[in-house]
């Protein structure tokens, strides 16, 4: 695949380059394996639907054809679970788990991936995404199988981090 050059300009960043050299969806690192695209989550609801309204072209078209968005403000019902299982962006910077280049943190880092960049922080983040399984566990052992309204503010935030637990 022939790289090809992006450049960003949204509310977030100005005239940010990046490459993505790798086919949209494919050659993911080994031991990062979401079980749901960027695409699904949009259409399931993340993030209250106010994560991605401003900088949508940057991305395929089709993944916000069905997307739950809401540009004015985030609103929890548009939640998959119907809940609000975000920290602020203002906590994620003060922890220092924001990369620079994406402003806007993991699931910015995740659709650039997905799309096909790879980058310096790459390692950093899949090892965020597989400390999340801590949560797998939690709802394996506290809930019935099938029981989706049970830990639904864990189940949201598995969602956030590509995480289907439907299927747990």
């Amino acid at each position: 695949m022939r790289p090809k050059t992006v450049i960003v300009n949204d509310k977030m960043q100005t005239d940010y380059e990046y490459e993505r050299s790798e086919p949209a969806g494919e050659n993911f690192h080994p031991e990062f394996k979401p079980e749901l695209s960027p695409e699904q989550m949009l259409k399931m609801g993340i993030f209250g639907g106010k994560y991605m309204t401003d900088c949508q072209d940057e991305f395929p078209a089709e993944w916000f054809e069905k997307a739950k968005l809401s540009p004015e403000k985030r609103e929890n019902d548009l939640n998959f679970f119907g809940v609000d299982a975000s920290k602020p962006l203002s906590y994620w910077r003060d922890k220092g788990w924001i990369w620079e280049n994406d402003p806007r943190g993991w699931f910015q880092w995740y659709c650039r991936y997905y799309m096909g960049r790879r980058c310096e922080d790459d390692e950093r983040q899949v090892k965020r995404w597989k400390a999340m399984t801590r949560h797998i566990a939690q709802i394996r052992k506290n809930c019935v199988k099938g029981d989706l309204m049970c830990r639904p503010r864990q189940r949201q935030a598995l969602l956030h981090w590509a995480y289907d637990s439907r299927n747990f």
